[in-house]
């Protein structure tokens, strides 16, 4: 068995290789990549970033954006999450946005990984998951850059605010809310009408 060979042992369908983690298989790391990718083997996603893809009926599926974060980050505390979700929260959001924004410790800025673009922002905190007060603050932290007019946004954010859990909400907006966020959510959070609602 030549070396290249011995190197595809290693390889597991739906796994994203940094180039480094294969170092440890491979000698001539540089010339088993290239090789592997021209025989279509394993596609490249960016610089030092492979796929081995798994196999469907339809052909060869694209990486999960987990396992594609993951190891691009070389981490895995990281939330993902999109301006899209926005519009679950029924407040007047409905733009479907072709970006997806990963929340980590490691990276900023925009990558392209694949064929797919995203948003890296660094932050100190972020939850583990996304949950709908997670949502309700993020969007206020970044109304601006939405397509939505915010004012009647902020109008539908007022009357939200009223049917949410306003102790877990408190938190969130201490906790991730920008100084914007804060001044907008904070006496919502403690208005005579939420306190009656409550």
């Amino acid at each position: 068995m030549n070396r290249l060979e011995e190197l595809k042992k290693h390889l597991k369908r739906g796994q994203v290789y940094r180039r480094d983690d294969l170092a440890k298989w491979s000698k001539s790391v540089d010339r088993h990549l290239d090789a592997l990718v021209e025989e279509d083997t394993l596609q490249k996603l960016s610089q030092g970033l492979y796929y081995y893809p798994k196999l469907s009926a339809f052909g060869k599926t694209p990486p999960e954006e987990e396992v594609l974060i993951r190891s691009f980050l070389k981490d895995d505390r990281f939330l993902l999450t999109s301006p899209s979700s926005y519009n679950s929260l029924g407040v007047g959001t409905t733009q479907l946005y072709n970006e997806r924004t990963v929340y980590n410790h490691k990276r900023h800025g925009e990558f392209k990984l694949g064929n797919r673009k995203f948003s890296f922002r660094m932050k100190p905190h972020f939850p583990s998951k996304v949950t709908k007060e997670f949502l309700l603050v993020d969007l206020v932290n970044n109304l601006e850059t939405l397509a939505e007019d915010p004012t009647e946004v902020l109008q539908n954010i007022a009357l939200k605010v009223r049917t949410m859990d306003t102790k877990k909400l408190k938190r969130y907006v201490s906790q991730y809310g920008n100084a914007k966020a804060k001044k907008i959510l904070t006496p919502l959070l403690e208005s005579p009408a939420k306190q009656d609602v409550s």
